[in-house]
């Protein structure tokens, strides 16, 4: 069995969005509850919890933008840059942690004491922009796990993201660096507009970020596609050294805020999809951390799928 390490951390329920939000503490409780169910936390490797380098989340966000999150969470405030991204006090010293967390279990992972790794925490990430929070998401936790493994030395680093959301903020950030990839499949139209194929990156970075936008109705041949095919292909050139997935699984066929009707066996196929991506290219190594996911029945169900294929020990699953 493949040393898979998880983080199931409570604490991450402490991120308080208020009445009716879908972005709840209720989601994280779902996982876990799902995972116990299965025995998953017993096969797996129990990660600690790290706050991240107040430099290192500075080098990817504007300074300006850190500090109006770390005072308008300590004042109390409840939006922050946009009406849908609520805080309460604890959120900004949760979004730090949340970071960290991830710098923390890839450094497990490049070390090569695990092969992979899944983090289940809140709040998300990556819509989250250089100067800007937004989409429920305060700091951006993909990209500043990629910008510490580019410092740890790793040459070059795939972000896919899954999530029925297009990842404006992580493309954003990166769309200029040709030593980091970003992948998305993602619904349109939909939140948060970006995404469309077109966009391909910038300058020296043109060509190292790949959109491949799926139509409401789309199921799982469909988004099984964009993977085993452009991504796929795009790698045998690219041949990454290190894979982060932003893990949204709002593409549920029962998922209140998407479209794309994706079962949940279709996450156990994605997953081995990127998973074999990581095998060719990068010695296996992979780490991937939750985003969306709102129904919490197809949430944990999904997420459920996609660490037992972590693991290796995926089933088959029931019809939702």
């Amino acid at each position: 069995m493949r040393r898979v390490g998880l983080l199931l951390d409570p604490r991450f329920e402490r991120h308080e969005t208020g009445p009716g939000h879908p972005e709840r503490p209720e989601r994280l409780r779902a996982i876990r509850q799902r995972f116990d169910e299965r025995g998953i936390p017993a096969r797996c490797v129990p990660l600690g919890t790290e706050s991240v380098d107040d430099g290192l989340l500075r080098r990817v966000h504007d300074s300006a933008h850190v500090d109006r999150v770390d005072a308008a969470s300590a004042s109390g405030a409840r939006l922050l840059d946009s009406m849908d991204t609520t805080i309460s006090r604890e959120s900004a010293g949760l979004a730090r942690l949340a970071a960290g967390s991830l710098v923390a279990a890839c450094r497990e992972v490049h070390g090569g004491r695990l092969d992979a790794a899944f983090l289940a925490m809140r709040p998300p990430g990556h819509h989250a922009e250089y100067d800007l929070a937004m989409g429920f998401c305060l700091f951006n936790n993909v990209a500043v796990a990629a910008t510490s493994l580019r410092e740890a030395g790793v040459g070059r680093v795939l972000i896919v993201d899954w999530d029925v959301h297009h990842g404006n903020g992580t493309q954003h950030l990166f769309e200029s660096d040709p030593t980091v990839f970003y992948f998305s499949c993602h619904q349109m139209p939909l939140y948060p507009g970006t995404g469309y194929a077109h966009e391909r990156g910038k300058g020296a970075g043109e060509g190292f970020t790949l959109n491949c936008p799926l139509r409401p109705g789309d199921g799982d041949d469909r988004f099984l596609a964009t993977l085993s095919g452009p991504l796929t292909e795009a790698m045998e050139t690219f041949r990454p050294e290190f894979v982060l997935v932003s893990a949204g699984f709002d593409a549920h066929v029962r998922d209140p805020l998407g479209g794309l009707d994706v079962s949940t066996d279709a996450f156990a196929e994605a997953t081995r999809i990127v998973r074999a991506v990581a095998d060719r290219h990068a010695g296996g190594k992979l780490v991937s951390v939750l985003e969306g996911g709102y129904d919490l029945h197809g949430l944990a169900d999904a997420a459920g799928a996609h660490v037992e294929e972590l693991l290796g020990t995926a089933t088959i699953f029931p019809a939702p």
